[in-house]
């Protein structure tokens, strides 16, 4: 069931066209922003892999991928949830470098997502993936790098509103950076969501939350993440403040990748220890894939908040629900 909103108030401020302008402007300019900020470059990437390869993220562990039968093959594929297991592969696969990663487009069908302002079964964005040093797996290293991505974004709305000048809101380069266990301890009597948003109505309009996926002093994660890609002490969302919808707004999950070491331990604590047979877990566990660092940058979630729209409709085609084409209509919400 739909579960869109649409502010008080709220006034498309780019007509279709521009909007369509801007969007091709927009993900051109920022890939090459991201590309010249992480030393990246661009590959191709899969919309479907093996099942029984253990490459596909299956999320909070929960969703559902979309299954088809290949005929050529007598095998299934299944289409990507993300990239996350498939960018470390082809970076040793590829012969990258340390210092030097990869980014791509990636696309994908999450057909259990429910649907809102800023969720939809389709799902595009920038899935980027580095090789670093061992020495380099450190919270210092972490925030360097996010600071780049911060000013690539904040690159490219500055010159998305020199070409549109409807466009008024400015974000915050200034990034706060906090744990997951900071802020349950500031809002203990919160649920997770509404310390976010709570934290960042306090005067911190770009954040940093760090460490997403293992449990807090409650005994509740903050947030679902997958054992197997990212490590749970070395991740974490960027959240800007979004004017428009008047909360936080997640562009990119990311973190430092897991280790042998604590790729053990998280199959441990999430019992999935069993997944340590598959080609890529047994790969990594016997260390013979790269130390790396990635993430994934919505490309709808970046145009969404750069734009100026209310609805992620406004700026990607999928499928809605009839209530949310109702609504928005209703609203002079023009959905693609």
């Amino acid at each position: 069931m739909s579960k869109t909103v649409i502010p008080t108030g709220y006034t498309v401020r780019l007509g279709s066209y521009d909007t369509q302008a801007a969007i091709g402007t927009l993900r051109s300019t920022f890939q090459q922003n991201l590309g010249e900020a992480l030393n990246l470059k661009r590959v191709s990437a899969p919309l479907f892999v093996d099942p029984k390869s253990g490459l596909n993220d299956d999320l909070n562990g929960v969703e559902r991928p979309v299954t088809f039968d290949v005929k050529e093959t007598g095998k299934d594929a299944v289409v990507v949830h993300s990239l996350a297991k498939w960018k470390r592969m082809a970076l040793k696969k590829y012969g990258f470098p340390v210092g030097e990663g990869l980014y791509t487009d990636m696309n994908a069908i999450r057909r259990d997502e429910e649907m809102d302002n800023l969720h939809s079964i389709y799902v595009d964005q920038w899935d980027w993936e580095k090789v670093i040093a061992k020495e380099d797996r450190t919270i210092d290293y972490l925030k360097e790098t996010v600071k780049k991505i911060v000013g690539a974004v904040c690159d490219t709305q500055e010159k998305i509103k020199s070409l549109f000048p409807a466009l008024k809101t400015t974000l915050s380069r200034e990034i706060t950076f906090i744990t997951t266990q900071e802020l349950e301890d500031l809002y203990p009597d919160l649920a997770p969501k509404a310390r976010e948003e709570a934290f960042m109505r306090a005067g911190h309009p770009t954040v940093f939350l760090m460490q997403i996926g293992d449990k807090l002093k409650s005994g509740i994660a903050h947030d679902g993440r997958a054992p197997d890609y990212d490590d749970w002490a070395l991740n974490g969302d960027i959240i800007f403040w979004n004017e428009v919808l008047s909360c936080p707004f997640e562009v990119s999950s990311m973190g430092i990748r897991v280790s042998p070491e604590s790729l053990a331990e998280q199959l441990k604590k999430a019992g999935c220890e069993e997944r340590a047979k598959l080609p890529f877990h047994a790969q990594l566990l016997a260390g013979d894939l790269p130390y790396t660092m990635g993430g994934g940058i919505g490309q709808s979630r970046m145009c969404t908040l750069l734009l100026e729209k209310c609805h992620v409709g406004e700026v990607q085609v999928s499928l809605w629900d009839e209530e949310t084409e109702k609504v928005c209509k209703a609203a002079g919400v023009p959905l693609l």
